[in-house]
């Protein structure tokens, strides 16, 4: 299979700062120079947009789909200083409330009735209402992307954030998320009931990498963790109740940025997506839908062929001739910056028909991707065909845990013999990738349609 990327040019280019996802991905919003926009996920749709003058921002956080959002400045021209957090109601079209700081905000996490705020080596907690109230406040080692993630379902209590030392990650317990108030006439199935409360106490700490946190992501329900670390290779997902590792992929052999990490709200399947240009595809349940290695005898002396590849991928095309998704591509260069980053993209689940229904019959809803890329493209991507990607109301969303790769327990030393095993490894190594591009799947685009110009696209 053919893995080139294709080039586009752009006669105009879009500059876009920042674009995200609400906790549930039927909203996203984009900052521009031009202000900032809310968009329909899908099908695409632009609900409304705010033009500012006299600054840029540097992000709008929604508050789930309510008319909440929050603002940050940034750019060379930043709208509101970088160490205030501005929260706007849209409704009314205002600024309602705003917290100041002495340092510089790094990044936001929010859900129904709370809000966290993280700084360089600190994260501070307020409980949003009639009024916005501090409730706590939490150290952390340096953090200069502001990493933090909320659990974002209802009765969901999980904020996760970096631990004190470098690698590992805290997890606090906040009060049950309140459920979304119904809207339309009454459901017919009962309304969903809080989970009993755990038979332990759920730990505090996970030792997750032994170098510096790249990513951090909970799905809706809080009970698993997806960490990424500066290296780019591995995505570790994690236990959040017993602290316990349950699976680990690969991204790839070599160094690269993630961007970030999506948990499918069935949460039996995660996505996967880096400065490679590169949406990975790994499934949670037990079972052989991710790629084993080949040369998986030789995992007891190199842990690399003991690993989980994705399944499917896709590869974004680039958006100019002169673009090269590398893994020299800058990692310093700030998202607020007035130069975007082309190749950098933000992937989301969402519900919709399938196309692979029966003629006569309603199509079934199944599970897919939407990929936003930073130069505003909207790609709508399903799974391969044969995959389970069938959306159940049903469905338990419980993963079923594997043994995770063991790890070389102590050094050896290097012999002839290694030196020899090494060799074959690396040509083992390249006939797997080979292997790898001929028989992975590639997920399907099924829509591609452009946003950022509030000139009538979407």
């Amino acid at each position: 299979m053919n893995l080139a990327r294709h080039s586009i040019t752009a006669t105009n280019p879009i500059q876009i700062f920042d674009t995200r996802f609400e906790a549930d991905c039927q909203i996203f919003t984009t900052t521009t120079p031009a202000g900032f926009a809310v968009y329909q996920t899908w099908p695409l749709k632009l609900i409304r947009k705010r033009e500012f003058t006299g600054g840029t921002l540097a992000a709008a956080v929604p508050c789930h789909t309510s008319s909440l959002l929050f603002l940050l400045g940034g750019g060379r021209s930043p709208l509101y200083p970088p160490n205030k957090v501005v929260v706007w109601d849209d409704a009314a079209g205002e600024e309602v409330a705003e917290l100041e700081f002495r340092e510089r905000v790094r990044g936001l996490a929010c859900r129904r009735g709370w809000l966290a705020v993280s700084f360089r080596r600190r994260v501070v907690l307020f409980e949003v209402g009639e009024t916005i109230v501090r409730r706590n406040e939490f150290d952390t080692c340096d953090n200069p992307r502001g990493l933090l993630a909320m659990a974002t379902g209802a009765y969901s209590t999980l904020l996760a954030f970096p631990g004190r030392q470098m690698g590992h990650v805290q997890l606090v317990h906040l009060p049950p998320c309140i459920p979304p108030t119904p809207v339309g006439p009454p459901p017919s199935a009962p309304p969903s009931r809080p989970p009993p409360p755990p038979s332990k106490h759920p730990v505090s700490i996970i030792a997750a990498h032994e170098s510096s946190l790249n990513t951090l992501t909970v799905p809706q329900s809080g009970r698993m963790l997806a960490t990424t670390s500066s290296r780019g290779t591995l995505v570790r997902i994690w236990d959040t109740l017993s602290g316990k590792l349950i699976r680990v992929f690969r991204r790839g052999s070599d160094k690269a940025e993630i961007y970030g990490v999506a948990f499918r709200p069935d949460e039996k399947e995660v996505c996967v997506w880096s400065d490679k240009g590169t949406v990975h595809v790994f499934s949670l349940m037990s079972g052989p839908s991710n790629r084993q290695s080949s040369l998986s005898p030789l995992a007891s002396l190199i842990p690399y062929f003991d690993s989980e590849w994705s399944y499917a991928q896709y590869r974004i095309p680039a958006q100019a001739s002169h673009i090269s998704l590398s893994s020299t591509t800058s990692s310093s260069r700030s998202p607020t910056a007035d130069i975007t980053d082309e190749e950098k993209c933000m992937v989301g689940w969402i519900e919709a028909p399938s196309d692979r229904s029966e003629p006569g019959r309603d199509p079934p809803m199944e599970y897919q991707l939407i990929a936003l890329t930073y130069s505003g493209g909207w790609y709508r991507l399903s799974l391969p065909q044969g995959t389970s990607n069938i959306s159940s109301p049903s469905a338990s969303g419980t993963p079923l845990s594997s043994s995770p790769p063991k790890a070389s327990s102590h050094s050896r030393p290097r012999t002839n013999s290694v030196s020899s095993i090494t060799s074959r490894t690396e040509k083992g190594k390249e006939r797997e990738r080979d292997r790898d591009r001929k028989d992975n799947r590639e997920l399907v685009l099924q829509e591609y349609r452009k946003y950022g110009r509030w000139d009538g696209w979407g």
